[in-house]
């Protein structure tokens, strides 16, 4: 069978280097069971596991190869019975863990690390998503940074686990994502999108309603509405029938003066490249959703239609209305016609309404969400922009199409 050996590799790396490593573990006849390498500033750090026939020679050669190259090196003999132990851990469930901030310091790291820690989970890999900061950064470009775990294990109690994740991310603002590591998370295929103040940064009722003269008895309904406080139907007529006699005109000067949320359009552009089925689900109405789907080139658009007449708001929505449950419904109905798996599919809203599609899709986020939101979403995105999603679908800032 052989003896098994742990090396690990220290030094400044160059071009090559790995190649004749292996070169001369070949020319002993070295079984490579595990590799892993990472270089951080010209620093390379190489681990192997190999095994060796017992008739072989091990340290004189590697020791006289480690010093040519101007490399350190330990090597360890692995006992069967912990080769076995380790061979048998790769079979406990694996997750993804990802941290994003504006900036990643020693204390979220600290504060993490120590939750994987008290869960009795282990960590395989730490990599970078974001880029390299620039050591003097501009003040016209918003500021993000990820750095992504893979775990394996079980966790002792995961509601304890996502609850003192969620205080983190309250006390340090960060934002913790948690995904299973399975052949779904590396193969979404559909994000369903919440309009208002999710891809637009307000609410189009409340806007509107500005233009009627009515804006802050409205805004006060709808803030009710997206905390789960009243009915979303009959808020949503309640604030609909305030805009009887509204000219027409009035939703292209709305449309005009509402700004996408950060990080919108970069979404919505790299998600298209790799291929994405893209969906608008609003409570809101079509008239702004349409508009989106001409800019950023959503494939469907599913919102509330106000009824008007003869150039004038009418105060009436028509029937269906697009509330919480039919959102869902709507979700499903385009997963089938794409056929697409539902834990496939990506659901991303801000409001007490989007947590049916959040909850009946296999990634759902809340987005700068409400608590209630936050608190019963599997997910948060609290403190970074719309395109903080390409990290939790492990897209580098090197891999991204920039705009």
């Amino acid at each position: 069978m052989g003896n098994i050996f742990l090396l690990r590799f220290t030094g400044e790396d160059r071009v090559g280097l790995t190649s004749e490593l292996t070169r001369t573990l070949a020319e002993i006849g070295a079984i490579v069971l595990d590799i892993n390498q990472a270089v951080i500033h010209q620093s390379l750090l190489l681990g192997m596991m190999v095994r060796i026939a017992d008739d072989v020679r091990v340290e004189q050669p590697i020791k006289a190869m480690a010093e040519e190259l101007g490399l350190r090196v330990k090597i360890q003999a692995i006992a069967d019975a912990d080769y076995d132990d380790w061979v048998n851990r790769q079979g406990k469930p694996r997750y993804i863990l990802t941290l994003l901030a504006r900036s990643i310091d020693a204390s979220h790291l600290a504060a993490v690390t120590k939750v994987i820690t008290d869960e009795g989970l282990n960590i395989d890999v730490i990599h970078r998503l974001s880029g390299r900061p620039q050591r003097i950064e501009s003040v016209d470009l918003p500021r993000r940074a990820c750095v992504e775990f893979w775990l394996r294990g079980e966790p002792h109690d995961k509601p304890r686990m996502q609850a003192r994740y969620m205080d983190l991310c309250r006390e340090l603002a960060i934002d913790i994502a948690w995904q299973k590591d399975d052949a779904y998370r590396r193969s979404r295929r559909l994000v369903a999108f919440d309009m208002d103040s999710t891809l637009i940064q307000a609410e189009v009722i409340d806007e509107l309603a500005k233009e009627a003269g009515c804006g802050e008895s409205v805004a006060a309904i709808t803030e009710m509405a997206m905390r789960g406080e009243l009915d979303f139907d009959t808020s949503l007529r309640r604030r609909v029938a305030t805009l009887r006699g509204l000219p027409e005109s009035s939703l292209q000067r709305v449309a005009e003066r509402l700004q996408l949320t950060e990080g919108a359009e970069s979404l919505l552009l790299n998600l298209h490249e790799l291929g994405y089925r893209t969906a608008i689900l609003s409570g809101g109405f079509s008239y702004f959703g349409n508009r989106l789907r001409d800019r950023l080139g959503f494939n469907y658009v599913h919102a509330n239609e106000l009824e008007i007449v003869d150039g004038k708001l009418t105060g009436n929505v028509l029937d269906p209305i697009v509330n919480g449950q039919r959102k869902a419904e709507l979700l499903e109905q385009i997963a089938a016609k794409e056929g697409i798996n539902r834990r496939q599919i990506i659901a991303i809203g801000d409001g007490a309404n989007d947590l049916p599609m959040l909850n009946r899709a296999g990634l759902g986020i809340a987005f700068h969400a409400k608590p209630i939101v936050r608190q019963e979403a599997g997910h948060a995105v609290s403190n970074l922009g719309l395109d903080a999603l390409l990290y939790l679908l492990g897209v580098r800032d090197r891999e991204r199409i920039e705009l």
